[in-house]
């Protein structure tokens, strides 16, 4: 079956790009699913899942709201990010990517979300990330407060 380019990703990035990016992280999530035990995990109804997030996610991560840097989709390049280090791979903080709603041992179930955010989130649950942003944001704060004090 193939997906058809979302309609805010026209002039982003090619349908053939689309389709090869759509197809690599369907396989990335299904051979780490079966890795952690869920014997169902099939490309086909992946790839739907990935698909349906992306046309759901109207170009922007699912967490913070802002755009995604869909022009970067299948871009990063690993002898490129040796050499480069840190600085080569900030650049592609926006990039999208796929993060599981649940434990990838059910149906498939995703979010299109920022590399950034997906590396921040890990395998934490929604409520866990957001309480985990709360608490760096009240640390912050209380920090910024003691600092201003004389």
């Amino acid at each position: 079956m193939k997906y058809t380019l979302p309609f805010f990703l026209h002039g982003k990035c090619s349908e053939r790009v689309y389709q090869k990016w759509l197809h690599a992280k369907a396989n990335a999530h299904v051979r780490r699913d079966r890795k952690r035990g869920n014997t169902t995990a099939k490309v086909g109804s992946y790839k739907k899942a990935i698909h349906a997030a992306v046309t759901a996610s109207n170009g922007v991560d699912a967490y913070t709201g802002l755009p995604l840097k869909w022009e970067l989709i299948s871009r990063y390049d690993n002898d490129a990010a040796q050499a480069g280090g840190r600085a080569y791979k900030k650049n592609f903080g926006d990039l999208p990517t796929v993060d599981h709603v649940d434990d990838g041992m059910d149906a498939p179930n995703f979010r299109i979300c920022s590399w950034r955010v997906n590396d921040a989130k890990s395998d934490l649950s929604l409520a866990e990330f957001v309480q985990l942003c709360r608490e760096v944001l009240g640390h912050a704060e209380s920090k910024t407060k003691r600092s201003r004090q004389p």
